[in-house]
């Protein structure tokens, strides 16, 4: 189940059609997988409606960010662009919650 729904995406993405639902669900499903495996465990199985604690609104937005980022570049390379590492970005946030021990 998706942490974040498809209306918060579209606020944060600033998508007022139905057009692209399918896709941002797509991508926020992707998205949070991604997180996941970052994080070496499910996000709801730990916080949520299985875990103790409501799921932490920076974990939200880094589902929000990467489905944006994913949103606005829907190719893996960037022609004339110069891309930028987001300082505070979603490896951050992730590496907050990530569980170091080995």
């Amino acid at each position: 189940m998706a942490i974040v729904s498809l209306e918060q995406a579209k606020l944060h993405l600033r998508v007022d059609f139905d057009d692209d639902d399918a896709l941002i669900e797509n991508q926020m499903i992707a998205a949070q997988n991604h997180i996941e495996r970052l994080l070496g465990f499910r996000i709801e199985k730990t916080f949520g409606s299985e875990g103790q604690d409501p799921i932490p609104a920076s974990l939200q937005q880094a589902v929000l960010m990467l489905t944006g980022h994913w949103y606005a570049n829907r190719e893996a390379v960037l022609i004339d662009a110069s891309p930028r590492y987001v300082p505070l970005g979603v490896r951050e946030i992730v590496n907050e919650y990530r569980n170091w021990s080995f």
